[in-house]
C-alpha cells in the first residue's frame, strides 16, 4: 500500500518505466479504482506488463502508433520503489491535439495529491518538452478542475483559450520554453 507521509522532493526520481515498478504500477492502478485514468498511456492494457513497457517504448520511438497519435515520451515519478506519478510528453501536436489534449499529460497517483507533486511533475514535464526542442508548451485542463489550472498557472502557464465542442470547457494554457519575464 502507498505511504501516506509526506514525499519529500528531495526522494524523487523521474525514470523510464521499467519491469521493477510492476508491482507498485499494479497498486496505482487499482488505486485509481474507477477514476479517469490520465495520461493515456495509463489506459494501455498492463496484464502483459513488458508488452505495456514496448508499447510506450514504441510511442517514444514513433512506432505503430493508432491513427490520430503523434510520438510521446512517458516517465514515472518513483520514490524508492513506489510510483507516485505519471508524465507524457507529446513531441509535437496535430490538429486534434492542439484543440484538446496538448503536450503534456499528467497525473499523481491519489494517495499522493495535496503535496505539490503535480507542480513538481509538470516543472520535469515542461523540462523534458524543452529538451525536445518544443517552444510553446500546450497544457490543457477541464475548466472545471481548479487543482489543474491551478498547478499549470504555478508552472508559468498563462491560459490563451478556452474550446468546448461539448461539455466540458477546455481550458487551453501555454507556457513558454524561454521565460524572460
Amino acid at each position: 500500500m502507498p505511504r501516506t507521509e509526506k514525499i519529500l522532493h528531495s526522494r524523487l526520481l523521474l525514470v523510464t518505466p521499467d519491469i521493477a515498478y510492476q508491482a507498485s504500477y499494479e497498486q496505482y492502478i487499482q488505486e485509481l479504482g474507477d477514476e479517469e485514468r490520465y495520461p493515456f498511456p495509463m489506459d494501455f492494457e498492463h496484464q502483459d506488463f513488458p508488452a505495456m513497457l514496448q508499447r510506450i517504448a514504441d510511442f517514444k520511438a514513433g512506432y505503430n502508433l493508432p491513427s490520430g497519435y503523434v510520438p510521446s515520451s512517458t516517465y514515472w515519478l518513483v520514490c524508492g520503489d513506489e510510483l507516485i506519478g505519471v508524465v507524457n510528453i507529446r513531441h509535437y501536436l496535430n490538429e486534434a491535439l492542439a484543440q484538446a489534449g496538448g503536450h503534456i499529460g499528467l497525473s499523481i497517483r491519489p494517495s499522493a495529491r495535496g503535496q505539490s507533486l503535480g507542480v513538481y511533475l509538470l516543472q520535469q514535464g515542461v523540462e523534458k518538452a524543452k529538451s525536445l526542442g518544443i517552444e510553446l508548451i500546450h497544457v490543457h485542463c477541464y475548466k472545471s478542475n481548479l487543482a489543474s489550472a491551478s498547478m499549470i498557472k504555478r508552472c508559468g502557464g498563462r491560459l490563451h483559450s478556452e474550446w468546448s465542442e461539448h461539455d466540458p470547457v477546455i481550458q487551453r494554457y501555454l507556457i513558454a520554453s524561454t521565460d524572460n519575464s
